[in-house]
């Protein structure tokens, strides 16, 4: 990978840093210097605190060339809103992630030059910075309230806001991490891919035989599969691809491995705009729409519009929480009484639920799509005796049966609507749910990180199923490239 240090004028990076190329804003946004498409990686240390300005324009050309910029257009879009928590949250209560040294003040500044802190107090913070920014030079106010550090500003700076001390400080931080072994080890050896699990999720995508299964299948095809944890963010260099087989979450540790490692340059499923796109039912709901889907009928609702659920909808129907996954978040309205108690306790979680009407059948359709085709079907019966696929009740769950099918033995319009509807998502892996009521099709929604269990969803194509999902990563391996052998 060609790594390139893109300043404003060459005066303002005067080091040599082994590995990487100190190249012009304008030389690079002009291409004069043979700067073309391919792997690299674009360290942007313009000024970008001006929309359109030149590092903008620096961050935004690179992204259009395939390059990696750090940051990336979106971070420094997002950093001029004005609030840095929530390109910032590693998870649910990301308050209480920050660990940082101050022994006295309610208030502290804290320097990140390549993820260390030239003051030498804070650098698991500066680090921390850097992995979820990736920027090259940030400064963040940390204000500490009721015990706990919490970001309250942020800016990405450039090497003229810094003093001669400061730029030797961040020269050898430069060098340091590109330097550093994982990156020094990344590209040598076979296609590595990391799997990312959490033996502690109640829901896992896959099982651990379905693990194993990829692990011994991608051996066998000439690739080096590994099975991470969550705290394993700063490997993510040494790998080449990066498949998420975790619950997927926008404020979770799940999407910040995305992002980290689409930045890295991995290829990566789930990729950071298909959790985004996938795991929100009110955005699902837009998205599908306006690409002209066949949903049951439905309505986005606010505090404002609760009379309009029934006369729309009848009773009884559906309401959902925008985030709601594996049959959690979702309740069958039987009556006005229940659907006031539930909405008082989904409004107090999100300002927008989804309501949709009630289709009773006996079984869902699921369509695994990867790559814009179908991958496998299976019918996802009901819970005895229950309306859902998952039926929960204190300390335990009763799941309903999976039926794995041929794809030819699927309704050609359960196929062809769900590769539509994964089509807007993207070109990842999904698992399109379906519901089927005479010759209609409606999609119930489109999940990220589907299940890919041993004994379920691969009763079909059994170990085939495993070559198709890792042939997918080879080829974008390859794509990018990294040679592999046949």
């Amino acid at each position: 990978m060609n790594i390139y240090f893109v300043v404003n004028q060459p005066r303002d990076w005067p080091f040599e840093t082994p590995g990487a190329t100190v190249i012009t804003a304008r030389e690079y946004i002009a291409d004069s210097n043979d700067v073309g498409p391919g792997l690299a990686r674009v360290f942007n240390f313009c000024r970008t605190n001006r929309y359109q300005g030149r590092g903008y324009y620096v961050s935004l050309v690179a992204e259009a060339r395939g390059h990696r910029p750090w940051p990336d257009v979106k971070t420094i879009e997002d950093l001029q809103t004005g609030d840095p928590k929530p390109l910032l949250a590693e998870g649910d209560d990301a308050t209480s992630l920050w660990t940082i040294t101050s022994p006295t003040e309610r208030t502290t500044v804290i320097n990140a030059h390549f993820g260390r802190d030239p003051a030498r107090k804070n650098d698991a913070a500066a680090r921390q910075l850097f992995g979820l920014l990736h920027a090259p030079f940030i400064r963040a106010t940390f204000e500490c309230r009721k015990g706990f550090w919490m970001p309250k500003e942020v800016r990405l700076l450039h090497p003229g806001n810094l003093d001669a001390a400061e730029r030797a400080f961040a020269a050898e931080a430069a060098a340091d991490y590109l330097a550093a072994p994982s990156r020094r080890q990344r590209g040598k050896g076979p296609p590595a891919l990391a799997i990312l699990y959490n033996a502690d999720e109640p829901d896992p995508p896959s099982s651990p035989a379905a693990l194993k299964a990829f692990c011994k299948t991608a051996k066998a095809m000439g690739m080096r599969a590994e099975v991470i944890g969550r705290d394993a963010i700063e490997r993510l260099p040494e790998f080449d691809a990066l498949f998420i087989r975790d619950t997927t979450h926008v404020n979770h540790y799940t999407y910040q491995f995305a992002r980290r490692a689409a930045n890295e340059g991995l290829v990566v499923i789930d990729d950071p705009d298909s959790i985004v796109r996938a795991t929100n039912k009110v955005f699902l709901y837009e998205l599908l729409s306006r690409h002209r889907i066949p949903l049951p009928r439905s309505l986005i609702v606010h505090r404002g519009n609760v009379a309009q659920i029934v006369a729309t909808l009848n009773l009884p129907c559906i309401v959902k929480l925008p985030d709601s996954a594996f049959s959690r978040g979702v309740a069958k309205i039987v009556s006005r009484e229940q659907l006031d108690d539930v909405l008082k306790a989904f409004f107090e979680r999100s300002e927008l639920v989804v309501a949709q009407e009630w289709l009773p059948t006996d079984f869902d359709w699921r369509v695994g799509v990867l790559d814009g085709r179908a991958l496998y079907v299976c019918k996802y019966l009901m819970a005895p005796g229950h309306w859902q696929v998952i039926k929960r009740e204190p300390g335990k769950k009763v799941e309903g049966a999976t039926i794995p099918l041929t794809i030819g033995e699927t309704p050609e319009i359960v196929v062809k609507t769900a590769v539509q509807a994964a089509s807007v998502i993207g070109v990842g892996l999904y698992g399109v749910d379906l519901k089927q009521v005479g010759d209609r099709c409606y999609v119930i929604e489109v999940n990220d990180n589907p299940n890919i269990d041993a004994g379920n969803e691969d009763g079909v194509l059994k170990e085939a199923l495993y070559r198709e999902v890792l042939g997918v990563f080879l080829r974008r391996i390859r794509e990018r490239g990294k040679p592999v052998e046949a």
